[in-house]
Formats: C-alpha cells, sequence, structure tokens
C-alpha cells in the first residue's frame, strides 16, 4: 500500500495534494497524540508486570484499551463525514456542493480516497485485533497469570500495538501533512 501510494501520488500529485486538504489534520493530529499516548501506556503495563504490580499494569491496559477505542471513534467521525461529502474510493465518489466538503481539485480523486481508506481501514482493523488483545491481557493479568519471572504474551502484545503506533506515524504525514 505503501508502494502504491508513492506510485499514484508520482502519477497524480497535483490531485493529492487537492485531496489531502478535504482530510481533518485537527482530527488525525488528535489520533496520533492518542495512539503515541497508548503507547506510552502499553510500556508502562509491561514495566508493571515486570516489577509484579499487577494493579498498575491492568490500569495502564485499561487506560491503552480505552485509547485505542477513542481512535477508532475519532476515526469514525472521519470516515463519516468522508461520506457525507461522496469522498469515496473507486466508483462510489460522487462529491456534493456542500459547503462543509472540501472541493477537490483535479482528475481522478478516487484514486487518493481509494488508498487513503485502504490504509487507514487496514490499520484500523489492526488497531481492532489490539484491542481484542489488550482485553485478553486485561483477564488474563487479572487472574495472575503474568509475574515477573513470565510476561511474555504482554510483551509480545506490547510489541504488536507498538508497531500498530509506528504504522500510524508513517500514515499521518503521507496523507494528512505532505
Amino acid at each position: 500500500l505503501f508502494c502504491a501510494y508513492a506510485i499514484f501520488r508520482a502519477w497524480n500529485p497535483d490531485m493529492f495534494v487537492s485531496a489531502h486538504k478535504a482530510l481533518d489534520v485537527t482530527m488525525g493530529a488528535t489520533n496520533t497524540v492518542v495512539l503515541i499516548t497508548s503507547s506510552l501506556t502499553m510500556a508502562l503495563a509491561i514495566r508493571n508486570v515486570q516489577l509484579n504490580n499487577n494493579r498498575g499494569a491492568i490500569i495502564n491496559l485499561l487506560l491503552t484499551f480505552m485509547f485505542a477505542g477513542t481512535f477508532l471513534v475519532i476515526k469514525y467521525f472521519e470516515y463519516e463525514h468522508k461520506f457525507h461529502c461522496g469522498h469515496l474510493p473507486g466508483s462510489f465518489y460522487s462529491p456534493l456542493a456542500d459547503p462543509s466538503c472540501y472541493a477537490i481539485q483535479g482528475d481522478n480523486p478516487h484514486v487518493f480516497f481509494s488508498i487513503y481508506f485502504m490504509m487507514t481501514g487496514l490499520h484500523g482493523i489492526h488497531v481492532l485485533a489490539g484491542m481484542v488483545l489488550i482485553g485478553w491481557l486485561i483477564l488474563r493479568t487479572s487472574k495472575g497469570h503474568f509475574t515477573s519471572k513470565y510476561y511474555t504474551p504482554v510483551e509480545m502484545v506490547g510489541l504488536f500495538w507498538h508497531l500498530v503506533d509506528l504504522v500510524w506515524i508513517f500514515l499521518f504525514p503521507l496523507l494528512y501533512l505532505i
């Protein structure tokens, strides 16, 4: 998907610049802060398990779960606005003349929105998978399954979560800022 973004942006630079202006940078930036904060709480949860502090680990896992949910709620509102404006992928693209919708210049803006929805949608699926895994960690941590001697699942889910956050760190500037 990153290669597709690079190729189609090289072929349609003016349209990509125009289409990206239809995205809400404030919402994207808020989601960036939310995910970076969730990485911190995940790292703190791992550290708490390493120190045999299950209560602290559960609190930080719950915070991470909450931040993930917040990310998805913000993304829902972004998607809702795109649907309202008709800024959709492929043949579903049908822009409205609504004053709240940005008028995109250039040919084939549906290409930008196809890439936007594929990249952010796949990322959202990974956030949802992370929430399932974090929920599983909360359950197991509450039952005392992890200690300073065994916390590998917590660390592995933490690595997955940091990867999900890292992907967003690339998506945000590519889609919203450049």
